[in-house]
């Protein structure tokens, strides 16, 4: 236990932490069949609300299914977020020796936040842009990036404006929660930072079976530097990665606004809020769903631990063969990932299609979907 209470110390202290078809827009180049998709009849709130958000969801699986080429944002959006765990990792490496003061330590958190949110909002821009296209059948996915090169000054606004949003949130949470009221927003530690140790402290998460993970410094005395990786960086990813879901859902339409009706980032930040007051229930509902079904298949690792015996590293069943759970657990996290970042290319999916029911009902005439 005197490791466990380390380990939360370490953390909490030094984290860095359906309309008519006419309505909608022919520029956009939208086909009707994707116009039409997941809008089950509703009123224009309440249970409709929630009919044509989890619709939405039910559509952005649908497209993705007819559309195999988004799963390159899929590969490209996880490949960016390895990027930014083996950048935490060397940071981690780097400031032990260095102990740079708070303004260096947040200007090495802004910039590597900026370069990632930069390269996931100008994949979101390529991703609308290929669903968006005229042409005929499936636009490679590469040619929607290439067309939001166009967009490069707006989107490199956006991402400074999301890693700023982000750091702030960032400090405001460390400081009400960890320094200024521990006590009293401690039910946020609780269920942030402490529910990510406590869950990674266990098997298959901790597939090296090895409480020291966790607790030896690694680097030193023989101990690989990979564990820098994990789970440092992959703690520190968790915590950028809910960050900057909280705030894409926050602001869905910002980027749709900027490539398919070429807003200035002001009039797109604006319009996206003003979109956002109307549809909040649609989202919200969107939102939840997906998260539910995460959350399904994450409660599974509660079946492998009792298929195994596993549980914690001190409580290893020895006649259990090591090697064919650890092979299980590193195959189960490869999935449990994969599977997740499916989802969240199935809600930037879903976020265009709330978009283009929004814009329908604005349209003057148009019915309510």
């Amino acid at each position: 236990m005197t490791g466990r209470a380390e380990t939360a110390e370490h953390w909490s202290g030094l984290c860095r932490k359906p309309p008519a078809v006419h309505t909608l827009q022919s520029s956009i180049g939208i086909t009707p069949e994707f116009a039409h998709e997941g809008l089950p009849d509703g009123g224009g709130g309440g249970s409709g609300a929630i009919r044509r958000g989890i619709g939405s969801a039910l559509s952005g699986m649908r497209t993705l299914n007819r559309n195999r080429q988004l799963l390159w944002f899929t590969l490209l959006a996880g490949l960016v977020l390895a990027g930014y765990t083996l950048g935490q990792a060397a940071l981690w490496y780097i400031n032990r020796t260095m102990q740079p003061d708070m303004i260096v330590f947040s200007v090495q958190d802004f910039s590597l936040g900026f370069a990632t949110l930069f390269c996931l909002v100008f994949l979101l821009a390529g991703l609308v842009l290929n669903i968006s296209s005229k042409k005929e059948g499936h636009a490679s996915f590469f040619e929607g990036l290439a067309g939001a090169k166009k967009y490069l000054k707006a989107i490199f606004l956006w991402s400074v404006v999301l890693a700023l949003a982000g750091l702030l949130f960032e400090r405001i949470y460390v400081y009400f929660t960890i320094i200024r009221f521990p006590h009293e927003f401690g039910f946020l530690y609780t269920t942030g930072d402490g529910f990510f140790i406590s869950t990674i402290t266990q098997f298959p998460f901790n597939w090296t079976l090895d409480w020291n993970m966790l607790t030896e410094i690694p680097g030193y005395g023989g101990r690989s530097l990979l564990l820098l990786i994990y789970p440092f960086g992959f703690l520190e990813t968790l915590h950028f990665s809910v960050i900057a879901l909280l705030m894409f859902i926050l602001t869905p339409f910002v980027v749709p606004l900027v490539v398919l009706e070429h807003k200035t980032l002001r009039e797109a930040v604006v319009g996206s809020f003003a979109m956002m007051k109307k549809t909040w229930a649609e989202a919200a509902a969107c939102a939840i769903f997906l998260g539910v079904v995460v959350s399904g298949l994450f409660l599974t690792h509660l079946l492998v631990q009792a298929a195994s015996g596993i549980v914690s590293p001190y409580e290893t069943v020895t006649f259990h063969p090591p090697g064919t759970w650890i092979a299980l657990a590193l195959f189960y996290n490869l999935a449990l990932l994969t599977f997740a970042f499916v989802v969240a290319t199935v809600g930037a999916i879903a976020g265009l299609h709330l978009y283009l029911s929004a814009k329908s009902r604005q349209e003057p005439g148009s019915p309510e979907p």
